[in-house]
C-alpha cells in the first residue's frame, strides 16, 4: 500500500484544514495508507518520510526551521513525490529559497484579487490535462516567479486591467517537474476550497498528485 503525508497549517485564509479534508479520502479511494499532521516537526521524522510516496504540503506564510525544511527537502530527492497547489505550496516560507527551488516558483501577485480569468492547457497529450479544455476561473490569478526548467501544462495570460506594465504577459498556472528522484507537481488554482468545484481545477489537482507519487 502507498503512503501520503498532508501537512496543513499556516494562514487560514487558504482553507489548509479543509483542503487536507478535502483530499485525504481522494487518495484513501485510490488505495494509500493517508496521515494528516499539522506541525512542521513530522518533517523531523526521518524514517517516517523516507517511507512516504507522496506528500502534500498546505501550508501558506509561515515558518520553517532548517531542520524541518532538509527533512522535507531530502525525502523528495530521496524519491518521494511533492504536490500541492496555490499559495499552499508556492507562498509557504518566502524566506526559504531552496524549498521555492524544489517547488519550481514563488507567488508575487494577484492583480485584482478575485477575478474573471481563463485557464489555458497547452499541454493536451500529458496524462494529468489530457482531454481537458480551456476553461474559466472566478479567483486569485496567480502571477508567479517561476523556474524556466519547469515542464509547463497550463498558463494564463493578464490583460492589464489592474496592472497595465504587465498586459499580456502569460504566467504558467500548472507544472511539473523533478527534485532528485522525486517527481513535483504544482497547480495555482484552489485560493480556497470552493474553487475546487471547478471540475476541471479539481481533475487537475487529483491527477497531478497520483502523477507526483512515488
Amino acid at each position: 500500500m502507498k503512503s501520503a503525508l498532508l501537512v496543513w497549517g499556516g494562514w487560514e485564509g487558504h482553507e489548509p484544514e479543509k483542503g487536507a479534508a478535502l483530499f485525504a479520502p481522494f487518495l484513501r479511494e485510490q488505495g494509500y495508507e493517508v496521515e494528516v499532521a499539522s506541525t512542521l516537526d513530522i518533517y523531523l521524522d526521518e524514517a517516517k518520510m523516507q517511507r512516504q510516496d507522496l506528500i502534500v504540503p498546505i501550508w501558506t506564510m509561515g515558518t520553517i526551521t532548517k531542520e524541518q525544511e532538509k527533512g522535507l527537502l531530502d525525502a523528495v530527492q530521496h524519491g518521494a513525490g511533492l504536490a500541492g497547489w496555490h499559495g499552499c505550496m508556492a507562498d509557504s516560507f518566502r524566506n526559504n529559497t531552496e524549498y521555492q527551488f524544489m517547488v519550481g516558483g514563488q507567488w508575487v501577485a494577484h492583480p485584482g484579487n478575485i477575478i474573471d480569468y481563463t485557464v489555458n492547457i497547452v499541454k493536451h497529450d500529458d496524462p494529468i490535462t489530457a482531454g481537458l479544455q480551456d476553461f474559466r476561473m472566478h479567483s486569485e490569478q496567480y502571477y508567479m516567479h517561476v523556474d524556466p526548467m519547469n515542464e509547463v501544462l497550463a498558463t494564463t495570460t493578464f490583460n492589464g486591467e489592474h496592472a497595465p506594465w504587465i498586459d499580456g504577459s502569460v504566467v504558467p498556472v500548472v507544472w511539473k517537474k523533478r527534485w532528485g528522484l522525486g517527481r513535483v507537481f504544482y497547480s495555482s488554482l484552489g485560493h480556497v476550497v470552493s474553487d475546487f468545484s471547478v471540475p476541471e481545477a479539481l481533475t487537475i489537482m487529483q491527477r497531478g498528485m497520483l502523477w507526483a507519487s512515488r
